[in-house]
């Protein structure tokens, strides 16, 4: 089934426990903080769900056609096809959207293309986690996910004389049909507008805890579930122009939070056992597929930085400035740079697991590390190539609504290449990819959605060929002569 925009705002208004401080919101398609961003998640819908793009966002499985990002690949033409299914919706919201919905939908696609590691843990878990997968793809659901602590806590030891209410999301009780959770998760970014939520853990934690070694699914509306938000963007960009990307782009982060949550058996994946609820996004592909759509969004995204930034310096009339010219040809060289490296990961592809095709971990999990490393350097070329022109904007376009200021406005703030308004709009856009509270979040997201930069750089250790780089050293070592 493939859910068209329209029905994917009616799942919206499911009941759904949210808060923004001590506000309840009861339908984020009308709340004032959250219904441009629930009008763009319903457009991705819409966009897959066009009959003419079937072929670009859907396949067939046993005469039933499901969205794209559910494929678990077994060729590098699946790959190439499902990378352009990803690039599309990318494009469709200019990379902004972080947790749209093939991210969370990769993780679970990966998991379902290695269930015996979920299998061998415990009898049944396997076959639960792969009737989860084919219910969430025929269903069509939009997936967030919490998979890290809210205390930041990973182990059991505390300073001397501390002690502390446990928040951290965890199992209190189980019993023959399920397991009660309590507790708090972060982050579920994008869970205002998912359908259900996966939980479980990307980051280690200590064999101790193994009340919190469970990762399950369950739906947003289910009883004892809330949201607790985040200051949405939204709520201060009151007309578009304004603040274009906080208006229609803000994906809303929120934690999670359980008050005896029932979960039935037939959705748990894992249960106890604390080391394994890391090691199984390792051990299937599940960490490459959905860090691999990372890889495509951040990709867009620079397509957006790099069109910006030129046409900030054509504004500025300072676009045919040799100096400039270099700073534009090095953005242009980096954004061709991310384009390469997808594309090897999907030409160097692994035949992992067996009869199955993932992306190369290792060129994924480097391009995730070039990212996480070089945003804040891209931002702050863009942030010097726009000067502080937005400061001399207008406070908001209400001055068009007054003839007198609108005449001024439309004469003095207009350049002989650019009228006044495109001036407007075009800072106003700048400054939000830059200096909002919009800008600030995506420098955060961009530093830590995969984990601390320590944590992805492991990964890199753990996927590097040392075998293969040691020989190179030994073989040279070997050829050199000695005196005898």
């Amino acid at each position: 089934m493939l859910l068209s925009g329209k029905d994917k705002l009616e799942r919206m208004r499911d009941g759904r426990v949210i808060y923004i401080g001590s506000e309840r919101v009861d339908d984020v398609t009308t709340h004032p903080a959250f219904r441009a961003g629930a009008q763009t998640v319903a457009g991705l819908y819409d966009l897959k769900a066009n009959p003419a793009q079937r072929e670009l966002f859907t396949f067939e499985e046993d005469g039933e056609l499901f969205s794209l990002y559910w494929l678990r690949c077994r060729t590098r033409d699946d790959l190439r096809r499902r990378m352009r299914a990803m690039k599309a919706i990318a494009d469709a919201t200019y990379g902004l959207i972080g947790r749209s919905p093939d991210q969370v939908a990769g993780l679970v696609t990966g998991l379902a293309m290695n269930p015996s590691a979920l299998e061998t843990l415990h009898a049944g878990f396997g076959k639960n986690l792969l009737n989860y997968y084919d219910f969430a793809r025929r269903n069509d659901l939009y997936l967030s996910f919490a998979v890290t602590p809210a205390s930041g806590r990973r182990s059991l030891d505390l300073f001397p004389g501390q002690q502390r209410d446990d928040p951290n999301l965890q199992v209190v009780a189980e019993d023959d049909t399920g397991v009660t959770v309590a507790g708090m998760k972060m982050l579920a970014t994008g869970a205002t507008f998912a359908d259900e939520i996966l939980i479980g853990n990307l980051t280690p934690i200590d064999e101790k805890l193994k009340s919190e070694a469970i990762t399950a699914a369950l739906p947003l509306n289910a009883p004892g579930v809330s949201l607790w938000a985040r200051q949405p963007y939204a709520v201060h960009a009151a007309q578009e122009a304004d603040y274009p990307l906080s208006f229609r782009f803000d994906e809303t982060d929120c934690v999670l939070v359980c008050d005896n949550v029932k979960i039935p058996w037939e959705r748990v994946f894992l249960h106890n056992h604390a080391v394994m609820s890391r090691a199984i996004y390792i051990q299937t592909p599940a960490n490459c597929y959905q860090n691999h759509q990372s890889n495509i969004r951040f990709w867009s995204k620079m397509g957006l930085i790099v069109g910006l930034a030129s046409r900030i310096c054509q504004a500025n009339g300072v676009d045919k400035i040799p100096a400039v010219r270099e700073t534009l040809g090095r953005l242009a060289s980096l954004e061709a740079i991310l384009g390469g490296m997808i594309h090897g990961q999907i030409e160097a592809y692994e035949e992992w697991p067996v009869g199955f095709a993932t992306p190369n971990r290792r060129f994924m999990y480097a391009m995730l590390n070039w990212c996480q490393e070089h945003h804040t350097e891209i931002i702050d070329m863009l942030r010097t190539l726009l000067g502080g022109y937005p400061l001399l904007m207008p406070a908001s376009l209400d001055v068009m609504h007054d003839a007198t200021l609108r005449d001024r406005f439309e004469r003095w703030w207009a350049t002989p290449a650019t009228p006044a308004l495109d001036r407007y709009k075009l800072y106003k856009l700048a400054w939000d990819l830059v200096g909002s509270e919009f800008a600030g979040r995506h420098m955060l997201y961009e530093k830590f959605y995969a984990g601390n930069s320590i944590v992805v750089r492991n990964q890199s250790d753990r996927e590097a060929p040392w075998e293969h780089f040691h020989a190179t050293v030994d073989r040279l070592l070997d050829g050199i002569e000695t005196p005898t």
